[in-house]
């Protein structure tokens, strides 16, 4: 089996329930585990449920009193291995004050380069696990 071939279970929050259902039937359809959520609260009971969970995308930009970056904070006090993206349409990386080891990839982005990107960022998140297998 390749490092592609593995499920990678993702966290998606997104309040925007028309980019939440797109984005989350692309990556169903690339072969991505998806709960998608629609705000910070859901996400840290998921979290919380030891529920499968490699990847935390979220927009930084979400409805109530917590955002992506808070999110992200608090999501790395739950699981420290957990990679995380950050998206937004209107903020910029370099504005973010991101968790380490997290990246940001800007809206509106590629099918093809979302997926990609996302894989990759688990991958580098898991390498760590195998190595100390």
């Amino acid at each position: 089996m390749g490092e592609d071939d593995f499920p990678v279970h993702v966290l998606l929050v997104e309040d925007e329930v028309f980019i939440s259902d797109m984005v989350s039937d692309l990556l169903t359809c690339h072969g991505f585990d998806v709960r998608a959520v629609t705000n910070a609260e859901d996400a840290l009971v998921h979290l919380r449920s030891g529920a499968p969970c490699d990847l935390l995308f979220t927009d930084i930009n979400l409805a109530g009193p917590t955002d992506g970056a808070m999110l992200a904070l608090a999501a790395r006090r739950l699981r420290p291995e957990l990679a995380v993206v950050y998206t937004s349409g209107t903020v910029a990386g370099s504005d973010l004050h991101a968790v380490p080891g997290s990246a940001f990839l800007p809206k509106p982005y590629n099918p093809d380069t979302l997926c990609a990107f996302l894989r990759d960022r688990a991958t580098k998140a898991r390498t760590p696990l195998r190595a100390s297998a």
